[in-house]
């Protein structure tokens, strides 16, 4: 395995709206950043992107396989239909003690129907497929699906959003940390992978209601009566 920066956050699938905009707040954050994508010169034209919206920002783009061995913690921002693919591709250089953050949401627009409905999953959500598909000891984390793309990116506005962090408690308690580096986000405790399930779905409910109150932006969820 290529010797990775301890802080770095690899982002699979960082050229899409999503992912593009988690690097620009990571970024923004001062962490280092690593976009993948399947074709190198996608990723290397996002990470010039980040350079140009965030001028200090500690960037670089790279093929998928070669971005996963650059960083401990590696989020799958791709679409679910390419989410099998993505973790077979880069199966072979992932490492044990690696984080592999499942953002997918099994929309029935992967076999051609709308968006406001899922599909069954055999293991039950995307981050349970993901978690069958990655070698032993690497921690399979459910996080981010419910965060705008929209609202990611503009960088002088707070994002107001919770997510939902499920996994095993070691390693979702870093990705909840990671999620404090992005204003107004806040990582929840959402316990055990099986959890995603449940959140998974509610990304069709938002997305239905969106529709239906014309918010262009995007909504978020807020869970009220939390401790601080």
């Amino acid at each position: 395995m290529t010797e990775s920066k301890q802080d770095a956050i690899a982002i699979l699938g960082g050229t899409g709206d999503q992912g593009l905009g988690l690097a620009l707040r990571f970024a923004k954050a001062g962490r280092p950043v690593v976009i993948g994508s399947r074709k190198a010169d996608r990723a290397l034209t996002a990470a010039e992107e980040v350079r140009k919206a965030v001028p200090d920002a500690n960037v670089s783009g790279h093929e998928n396989a070669e971005a996963t061995e650059l960083a401990p913690v590696v989020i799958l921002s791709v679409p679910f239909e390419h989410t099998a693919g993505t973790v077979k591709a880069i199966k072979p250089v992932l490492q044990e003690g690696q984080i592999l953050v499942s953002m997918a949401v099994p929309l029935a627009t992967a076999v051609g129907d709308g968006a406001v409905r899922t599909l069954g999953i055999w293991q039950g959500s995307a981050a349970e497929m993901v978690q069958s598909l990655a070698p032993a000891g690497v921690e399979v984390v459910s996080a981010f699906q419910n965060v705008s793309a929209h609202r990611l990116r503009e960088l002088e506005q707070p994002v107001e959003c919770d997510v939902v962090v499920s996994g095993k408690k070691v390693p979702r308690g870093q990705i909840m940390e990671l999620c404090a580096l992005i204003p107004g986000l806040r990582g929840v405790d959402g316990g055990p992978l099986s959890n995603a399930r449940i959140v998974e779905d509610m990304t069709a409910l938002l997305i239905g209601m969106n529709i239906r109150y014309k918010l262009p932006d995007g909504l978020g969820i807020r869970l009220t009566g939390l401790p601080e």
